[in-house]
This record gives C-alpha cells, sequence and structure tokens, in this order.
C-alpha cells in the first residue's frame, strides 16, 4: 500500500540542482517494504526517484530463481530504462519503507526542455548502468564463484581506521548469491570457510573483513 508523502525535498546539499527541482515536479509516494514498484515486462511511463529508504532491482525465472542487478538509496532513479515506451527491463521492490518522487514522462520532458543539461545527466546514468551491467555479465563468464562473491564483498565495503573493512548493509547469504547468480549453500560454504580462515567475521549481521581477501580459495 502507498500513500501521499510529505513533499519535502532531500537535504543533502550533493544532490544537484536540476535533480532536485525534478523530484520537486514529480508527486511524493510513501511505500511499505516489500511494495512492487516495478514489474518486469509492463509498459511504464513512470521515473522513480528515491529520496529516502532503498530498492531493489531484480528479475526472476519461471523457478522463482532471482537475479539481483542493484540495490538502491537516496538520490538514485529507476524506470528510466522504459521511457521510450518499451516493456520495463526489470522489477523493482522496496527493501524498507521508501518515500519517492514519482515523475511522469510528459513532466521528464518538460523538466529536459526547460533544463537541457539534465538530459546529460540522464544519459550519464544510462551509461553507467550499462556499463555495470557488461561488468556483471564479464563476471559472470570469467570469475567462478569465489571470485564473484570476493569481488562483491570488495566492492561493498568501507575501510575503517583500524585498516579492517566493514560492510554497512546487512546481508544475508541469499542476498549474496542471488547478487552473484549461484546458490546459497555454495555462498555459505564459502564464507564459512574464510570466516574459519580468519578473514571474515560477522557481528550484529554486518560483514567484517581482512585487509584483503584471498585471490583464491
Amino acid at each position: 500500500m502507498d500513500s501521499a508523502a510529505p513533499a519535502t525535498l532531500p537535504d543533502d546539499p550533493s544532490w544537484p540542482q536540476d535533480l532536485r527541482t525534478l523530484v520537486a515536479r514529480g508527486e511524493p509516494r510513501r511505500y511499505r517494504k516489500g511494495t512492487l514498484l516495478i514489474q518486469e515486462g509492463d509498459v511504464g511511463e513512470t521515473l522513480f526517484i528515491v529520496l529516502s529508504g532503498r530498492v531493489k532491482s531484480f528479475s526472476t525465472d519461471d523457478r522463482d530463481r532471482e537475479i539481483v542487478y542493484g540495490v538502491y538509496g537516496p538520490g538514485e532513479y529507476l524506470g528510466e530504462m522504459s521511457l521510450d515506451g518499451g516493456p520495463r527491463s526489470a522489477s523493482v521492490i522496496t527493501l524498507e519503507a521508501t518515500v519517492c518522487s514519482v515523475v511522469t514522462r510528459k513532466t521528464l520532458r518538460e523538466h529536459i526542455a526547460a533544463n537541457p543539461e539534465f538530459a546529460f545527466e540522464l544519459i550519464s546514468r544510462v551509461i553507467r548502468r550499462a556499463r555495470l551491467a557488461t561488468q556483471s555479465a564479464r563476471n559472470m563468464a570469467l570469475l567462478d564463484v569465489y571470485g564473484r562473491v570476493t569481488r562483491l564483498l570488495d566492492e561493498l565495503a568501507q575501510v575503517q581506521a583500524d585498516g579492517t573493512r566493514l560492510i554497512v548493509e546487512r546481508l544475508t547469504h541469499a542476498d549474496i548469491a542471488s547478487r552473484v547468480g549461484c546458490s546459497r549453500e555454495m555462498v555459505s560454504r564459502l564464507l564459512k570457510d574464510l570466516e574459519q580462515g580468519g578473514y571474515i567475521s560477522v557481528d550484529a549481521g554486518r560483514f567484517h573483513l581482512a585487509p584483503t581477501l584471498p585471490p583464491r580459495w
């Protein structure tokens, strides 16, 4: 269930002014955790700009196996790939209570007409996502499961003052499996080996990593 949300702009000064202007043009909506914003294959004409909360972009097959393309938070927007009138290329679901500014294609076109530079921002965002998709396909083809798992952990980790690394996002083994394209059992086995080797530890659902993980296992 979604509902109207207060039309408040983000306070983060790092947000570009033209994006803040577009947020103001959209309709603020509040969504509960687990709300499906976008269904893969549907035809839609709306762009979702995340103001608070987190959402996940993913696909599933006929056996409900899931592959996750990314998790996005405030300042990110989704749905731009279908603004050409084509079907949605992925599904998007909220991972927690989330507020979005919902922008129609008509409103987006008016915004671009008034702020032509935003067209370059939109194109740049699409290109970045295409590059990430290419990198993901390359990893799936060229890296083994261990390589894909450790690359994901490395990408998510933040260096701490003591030289160790922390993944702030709480990840389950199933989350990791869906992001790297393998079974949860395989992830559990690899993480158990790394934990026994002293390379990772888990505290309150968060992963602590050694400064480097072994290149092979």
